[in-house]
């Protein structure tokens, strides 16, 4: 009997009125609804419509960019995500919470609540914050150095695991006529005594459908690429080119042996933000014209904010300036590294590489129609470089309902796609198993 055929795993990356920075200026779009709860239960539906595996909200802990340009702020994730569990049934819930602005009790319990309010369809989306201005709103005046923000992310993730597990799965009797709710001895202190967190445990959420929530990660730095071999269950990455993800997607999958796992316990997701027309030209008119909307001002901040460089007053038609190393950058590393290589290797003035950046910040942008779309992704999956892809439509809802209805039956007609949903939980539809818990005893 043959091993079934190996299939996309698409996640919807939502993002207030849409990935490019002008998409609030659109018409198409609907910026006054980004702390309405309906449009994105709306979205939530529509990216289940299309059978994807998961929506994904990223988070950071200060407001990022210039709201004077752009649609910024807006929901805490996991309160939305428990919000969008009641109108959905089968489409994965992904939050970003950061490890260094937050502790791994309040951690593990919000998530396996979410676990339990989805019926398993609840993933974290691990980062260590990147911006001086998350520091800042957390009692700090300078950011905990990049390479000490992975040591306490990695025993983060020890305790939180712990804790997930201190409930045995059949932890809870429900004997009424004996009186005995829970068997103690299936509850299972932390007991963790480390370098940065002394956690007692046992967690006060009984064990969740998943086991763990699904774990994904997204930094491309060396530290990043180490931590994501050791937990990530999926990662969400940026790379511009078919060989730089090529590259990415052998050296990722090659660290997993160390750390005892194979390469089908780890899918790796680049990001694409494309741009649907009916034809080409379409497409092509629909990049201009978001390009076209973009405010200098804004791009430069944001450029400024990527590279940890003060751009201010920088001529927009002339060259990067010099940047410092990769190794001096105390952000995020590898979107850096990415950029300055970008504007680099195709010697783009400021005023270019913001308008490359406009729509996916370095991930890669691609216009066309619904086949040429499935073209480029089908390319990638097929040639070693993605197991699927985090979509994100530069104009929301178009870009997302525009996917839907005519990228996925491309993808389907070519058997590149689900046509049905064939597993209950999150994990169940990217294929990963529920982790088993360390102190359930072997049977047998």
């Amino acid at each position: 009997m043959s091993a079934p055929r190996r299939t996309l795993h698409l996640n919807a990356f939502l993002m207030n009125a849409g990935h490019h920075d002008a998409a609030w200026r659109h018409p198409a779009a609907s910026p006054e609804r980004v702390t309405d709860l309906r449009y994105f239960q709306e979205l939530a539906r529509t990216a289940e419509r299309g059978l994807l595996d998961s929506i994904f909200f990223a988070d950071g802990l200060a407001l990022w960019g210039k709201a004077r340009h752009n649609a910024l702020g807006g929901f805490e994730p996991l309160t939305l995500l428990s919000a969008i569990a009641a109108v959905t049934e089968h489409i994965g819930l992904i939050a970003t919470v950061s490890t260094t602005f937050n502790e791994p009790f309040h951690t593990a319990r919000k998530f396996a609540s979410l676990d339990h309010i989805s019926n398993g369809r609840a993933g974290w989306n691990i980062v260590t914050s990147g911006t001086l201005d998350e520091a800042r709103n957390f009692n700090r005046e300078e950011h905990l150095e990049h390479s000490l923000r992975y040591d306490r992310a990695r025993e983060f993730l020890d305790v939180a695991t712990k804790l997930w597990d201190s409930w045995e799965d059949d932890a809870i009797v429900l004997d009424k006529e004996g009186g005995v709710y829970a068997d103690t001895d299936k509850l299972h202190p932390a007991a963790h005594r480390g370098e940065y967190f002394g956690v007692a445990g046992p967690l006060n959420v009984p064990r969740s459908p998943q086991g763990h929530p699904l774990l994904v990660q997204a930094g491309s730095s060396e530290d990043g690429k180490e931590f994501a071999a050791r937990y990530a269950e999926a990662v969400f990455t940026a790379q511009q080119t078919l060989a730089d993800g090529q590259t990415f997607y052998k050296d990722l999958k090659s660290r997993l042996a160390r750390y005892g796992r194979t390469e089908d316990d780890l899918l790796v997701l680049p990001g694409i933000a494309p741009v649907i027309g009916s034809t080409e030209a379409e497409a092509k008119a629909l990049e201009r014209e978001l390009t076209e909307l973009q405010v200098p001002e804004y791009g430069l901040a944001q450029l400024s904010g990527m590279l940890g460089v003060d751009l201010t007053g920088a001529d927009l038609d002339g060259p990067l300036p010099a940047l410092p190393e990769e190794r001096d950058i105390n952000g995020n590393k590898s979107r850096f590294t990415l950029v300055a290589e970008l504007a680099r290797r195709d010697g783009l003035t400021l005023r270019e590489l913001i308008a490359r950046l406009g729509a996916g910040r370095g991930h890669r942008v691609y216009a066309g129609t619904p086949e040429q779309i499935a073209d480029q992704l089908e390319e990638w999956f097929t040639q070693g470089a993605a197991d699927g892809f985090n979509i994100m439509a530069p104009v929301l809802p178009t870009g997302l309902t525009d996917f839907v209805d005519h990228v996925v039956p491309v993808l389907q007609r070519r058997g590149l796609f689900r046509t049905e949903y064939t597993g209950s939980t999150l994990r169940e539809n990217y294929g990963l198993p529920r982790p088993a818990n360390r102190y359930t005893r072997p049977t047998g």
